[in-house]
């Protein structure tokens, strides 16, 4: 990745932490991913840093609270968040969002559907002109039961648009299955390219399947997204 695109990255981070984060805000929810990293540097650089205490969606987030000298707390001690700022894998015409390239989606929507605003951060990208599936190739995430896998698999078969699906597994590092900070397995979908209309039905019927913790498709939760251009400039997304 180039430099620009990186600090085109920093600078998206920046400008939503310093358009919306308020005085008044005294917990604020922080996400994962590369961009977010960002976010967390631009808060630990706040003098009123101590006013507000952080709320990580998972061991990234944890750590970077930590490191950059911000308070730490936990959505099970403040389950009412006044705003969060979080990446995406996709962002589409109507700012529904793919997460979970990463592995967080169950704790990453948990503390979105905690937060009074979502603020969404990423570089372009991530950027779909249309529709979700575009960019982002690898599939809806699937956080499920690990005893449910298989079931799962079969059940994804009669859902419209299915291509395929398949269990993540953790590659070079790890043996077996990637396993979710909540001890469950992640399935990466394929439904194509899913028009605006069809992605709450879609998280809906995915959702109701047996054994099935959270999805990766975030429909009408963000309020607005700042995407990192390649030639470094910031444009801002809204509906």
């Amino acid at each position: 990745m180039s430099s620009l695109v990186e600090q085109s990255k920093k600078l998206a981070a920046y400008q939503a932490v310093d358009e919306n984060l308020k005085d008044s805000h005294s917990v604020v929810g922080v996400g994962s991913g590369s961009t977010v990293v960002y976010v967390a540097e631009r808060l630990g650089q706040l003098k009123n840093k101590s006013s507000f205490v952080c709320i990580p969606t998972g061991f990234q987030s944890k750590e970077l609270i930590l490191s950059n000298g911000l308070r730490l707390g936990s959505v099970e001690e403040y389950s009412s968040i006044d705003i969060a700022f979080d990446g995406a894998d996709e962002i589409d015409s109507q700012l529904n969002l793919i997460k979970g390239g990463g592995a967080c989606l169950m704790q990453e929507k948990l503390v979105a559907s905690c937060s009074k605003q979502l603020f969404i951060v990423a570089d372009y990208r991530k950027r779909s002109p249309e529709k979700l599936g575009h960019a982002w190739r690898q599939g809806v995430p699937i956080e499920v039961v690990p005893a449910a896998y298989n079931k799962v698999l079969n059940d994804l078969k009669n859902l419209e648009g299915y291509k395929s699906a398949k269990v993540r597994y953790g590659g070079t590092f790890k043996a077996g299955p990637v396993v979710t900070d909540n001890s469950m397995f992640i399935i990466d979908a394929d439904f194509g390219e899913i028009p605006v209309e069809k992605v709450s039905t879609l998280h809906s019927q995915i959702k109701s399947l047996v054994g099935v913790l959270e999805t990766g498709l975030f429909a009408n939760m963000t309020t607005a997204a700042y995407i990192g251009n390649e030639d470094g400039s910031v444009a801002t997304l809204t509906l």
